[in-house]
């Protein structure tokens, strides 16, 4: 009876007559991160997070946990994407997409990183799960949004600009030398030097220069 254990096995090795290649357990990295107002849902999230990844069949080699508010920097995430970088994991699991990605920009920014390094990405709630190729063409679309997103932000800026100028508000960087016009030209007929001028104003030797030349043009 061993033998013939043994003999079924070794046949279910081989397939048309090649060795059949044994699955490699994935390594997972769990990410769960909640507001620093909402923080009983983080058990929930890694509870779910670690019930998938066993049901995939996924080891977990990293669980990092985040509270904070905001678009402020990841410090957990920055380690977990280490850990990708470090060949330390095969693929990273979240709860949420918004949970990982502060904006659709930053989020597709580190889909394409991950997907570089060969790491997948599956987020539960959104059901994405970027080791498919159908969820590799969901992701597709997350370039159109980004786009979309960075388009939004341009016209924002067009249109806040655009009202500064009708409300009389002037734009760019502020005339610090010009506010010493005066000044830079009653020392300079005092004979005192350009580079003492800078000097004793604090400002550009260029500025002092170029306010000169303008007055001596005006003359």
């Amino acid at each position: 009876m061993a033998g013939k254990r043994s003999l079924q096995k070794a046949e279910s090795d081989w397939v048309f007559g090649q060795a059949q290649k044994q699955r490699k357990m994935l390594r997972a990295g769990l990410y769960a991160r909640v507001s620093t107002n909402d923080q009983q849902t983080l058990p929930m999230q890694s509870r779910a997070m670690r019930e998938y990844a066993a049901r995939r069949g996924w080891s977990i080699a990293v669980q990092v946990r985040e509270v904070g508010s905001g678009a402020a920097q990841r410090q957990a995430r920055k380690k977990l994407l280490e850990a990708a970088r470090r060949r330390q994991i095969d693929v990273v699991l979240v709860w949420r997409l918004d949970r990982w990605g502060r904006s659709v920009t930053d989020l597709l920014t580190t889909l394409q990183e991950l997907e570089h390094l060969g790491v997948g990405f599956v987020s539960l709630t959104e059901a994405l799960d970027l080791t498919t190729p159908a969820g590799r063409a969901m992701a597709g679309l997350l370039s159109v949004f980004s786009e979309f997103e960075r388009d939004i932000l341009r016209e924002r800026v067009r249109a806040g600009l655009a009202h500064a100028r009708q409300n009389g508000k002037r734009l760019g960087r502020p005339e610090t030398a010009a506010l010493h016009r005066g000044e830079i030209r009653k020392l300079h007929r005092a004979g005192i030097s350009k580079s003492e001028i800078a000097r004793r104003l604090r400002i550009g030797r260029t500025s002092v220069r170029r306010i000169l030349a303008a007055y001596s043009s005006e003359k």
